[in-house]
């Protein structure tokens, strides 16, 4: 009796062990998330980088640490339940201000936001990461970790038994393709190298939307599009052709082969939730862009070559 009573107490503290540093991961996860989710509502000056960075310390700290980082401008504070102290400027505005935004629940009319509020970027791909690491945690990693498990998984396959040719230059691997449960491939952005060398053409990738992996494509879906734009879920398709000097028969053949493209690519960015635009550099290859197929999102960048 006294062994299986000792025996029952270890199962037991084994038990505890195991699963306490879970539950303080989930008890640390979900105020963190909240505070993301209330941030979020919030105008800031720094794309949400304190928010993020603070995101794990009680609301009220949260608020007094990244205080100066909101946009001020863009905000009026209203003391409507009179729990603050009425101020108007300087140290006492802060106050204010503060007081206001760490109430457990903020009274109608007490924060007005001035202007349509943009998710700050820095907050969006933390809630975002935060969703994926819940909905599908196989693809919680990183592009950089996921590329290293698939290099690892690369080194320990077994070697092949064909000998490689000598002096025969192999292409560089491609980059892997995240697949979700279905084997499908995923939504995940996993920003790539450009695809060549044409050094205009990848200015203004980065440059216009603007890109948000500045040097990088972005493969979604398993297609290559040449930026994803900074703060929103826009995929962009980049034309610096010099429509302009072509003759009727080769603008007519240009158009009909990017509309190939450019549907496989829109059908992809609609599945994953992406809006899809079509940057070019001229107003006549938007508006032949347009004649074609009216249902794109065509917008004028004036990259030139």
């Amino acid at each position: 009796m006294r062994f299986l009573a000792v025996t029952t107490l270890l199962l037991f503290l084994s038990a505890c062990a195991t699963s306490t540093p879970r539950m303080k991961e989930s008890a640390t996860q979900e105020p963190r998330l909240k505070n993301l989710q209330r941030a979020a509502t919030l105008p800031w000056r720094d794309e949400g980088r304190c928010a993020v960075r603070e995101g794990s310390q009680p609301w009220p700290v949260l608020l007094e640490k990244c205080y100066p980082a909101l946009d001020h401008d863009r905000i009026e504070f209203h003391d409507t339940t009179g729990r603050c102290t009425v101020a108007s400027a300087g140290a006492a505005a802060v106050g204010l201000g503060v007081c206001v935004l760490a109430a457990p629940e903020i009274a109608v009319g007490a924060v007005i936001v001035l202007g349509v509020v943009v998710v700050a970027v820095a907050i969006k791909e933390a809630l975002d990461a935060y969703e994926l690491r819940h909905s599908y945690p196989e693809e919680a990693g990183t592009s950089r970790g996921t590329r290293g498990a698939a290099r690892e998984a690369e080194a320990q396959r077994e070697p092949e038994l064909k000998p490689k040719p000598a002096g025969q230059d192999w292409p560089p691997p491609m980059p892997p393709v995240l697949v979700d449960r279905t084997g499908r491939a995923s939504c995940e952005p996993v920003p790539v190298p450009h695809a060549g060398e044409d050094d205009p053409h990848n200015e203004c990738a980065d440059k216009f939307p603007p890109n948000r992996y500045p040097g990088m494509d972005v493969l979604v879906g398993g297609v290559r599009f040449d930026a994803l734009q900074v703060g929103v879920r826009v995929l962009w398709e980049i034309k610096t052709h010099q429509f302009d000097s072509y003759n009727a028969y080769i603008r007519k053949k240009e158009i009909e082969k990017e509309l190939k493209q450019l549907e496989k690519e829109r059908a992809v960015a609609d599945a994953c939730g992406y809006d899809f635009i079509v940057g070019v550099s001229s107003q006549a290859h938007k508006l032949a862009l347009l004649e074609a197929d009216f249902s794109l999102n065509v917008v004028v960048t004036g990259c030139t070559r």
